[in-house]
C-alpha cells in the first residue's frame, strides 16, 4: 500500500527488453534521485508513476534499482516504457503518516489531459477519465494521478468520451512531482479511491434473502 505522497522524483535511465518476442516485458533501471534507499531491499515494493513495482536489483552506491515490468503492465500504464522523470514512493509502513489516501499502486485506467494552465498561484488540471471510472469520482473525493494523491474539485458526467474531472494543483505539488510536465493530450495513470471501490461493490452486489 501507498499514500500518494510522492517522496522523490527519480528517472528511468534505461529500458531493456527481457526477451526477443513481442510479449516480452522490460527491465527498467531507475535513478532513485533523493529517495532514501537505506531501508529498501530487493523484493520491496516501490510505486513508479503510481504503478506498484518490485525491486529486483538494488545498488545503494549508485542510488539505482531495477524493476521488471510485464508487457501487460506496460500496455495498461504510461510513463514506464521509455527513459524519463518519474514519481517515486516507497511502500507504506504501519507506523507511517497517511498524508494522502490509501493507494494500492494498481492502475485502474488511463485518463487524458484536456486542460493544464495556471490559475492564480496554482494550476488547474482537467482530465477525461474512462466512463467506467466515472462512477468512482466525487466532489472532494480522492484520485491518484501518476502516483499523486489529489482532490477532485469538480466532476462532469456529460463529457463525450468519458467522465471529466478537475483538480487544483498547489505550487508545492507542481514542484515536487512530474505533473509539471503535463500538457493537453498527455495520458496519465489513474487509480480510484479504495473506499469508493468498496462502496460501489457493496451497493451493486446482489442482496441476500
Amino acid at each position: 500500500m501507498f499514500t500518494g505522497i510522492v517522496a522523490a522524483i527519480g528517472r528511468i535511465d534505461s529500458v531493456t527488453p527481457l526477451g526477443a518476442g513481442p510479449e516480452a516485458g522490460m527491465r527498467l533501471t531507475v535513478d532513485a534521485g533523493d529517495l532514501p534507499l537505506d531501508d529498501v531491499a530487493v523484493g520491496d515494493s516501490i510505486a513508479i508513476e503510481g504503478a506498484c513495482m518490485t525491486a529486483v536489483t538494488l545498488d545503494r552506491e549508485t542510488r539505482r534499482f531495477a524493476v521488471d515490468v510485464s508487457q501487460e503492465s506496460l500496455s495498461l500504464t504510461v510513463g514506464l516504457a521509455r527513459p524519463g522523470a518519474v514519481n517515486l514512493e516507497k511502500a507504506l509502513r504501519a507506523n507511517d503518516r497517511l498524508g494522502g489516501h490509501l493507494v494500492s499502486g494498481h492502475i485502474d485506467g488511463l485518463g487524458q489531459v484536456v486542460r493544464f494552465e495556471p490559475v492564480g498561484e496554482s494550476y488547474r488540471l482537467d482530465i477525461v477519465a474512462p466512463r467506467a471510472i466515472g462512477r468512482y469520482l466525487a466532489y472532494k473525493g480522492s484520485i491518484t494521478v501518476n502516483g499523486v494523491s489529489l482532490t477532485v474539485n469538480a466532476v462532469d458526467d456529460t463529457a463525450q468520451d468519458g467522465c471529466a474531472f478537475s483538480i487544483n494543483l498547489i505550487p508545492h505539488t507542481i514542484a515536487a512531482t512530474t505533473l509539471k510536465h503535463l500538457a493537453p493530450g498527455a495520458r496519465v495513470n489513474l487509480e480510484i479511491d479504495q473506499i469508493a471501490r468498496y462502496v460501489e461493490r457493496i451497493l451493486s452486489a446482489p442482496k441476500q434473502d
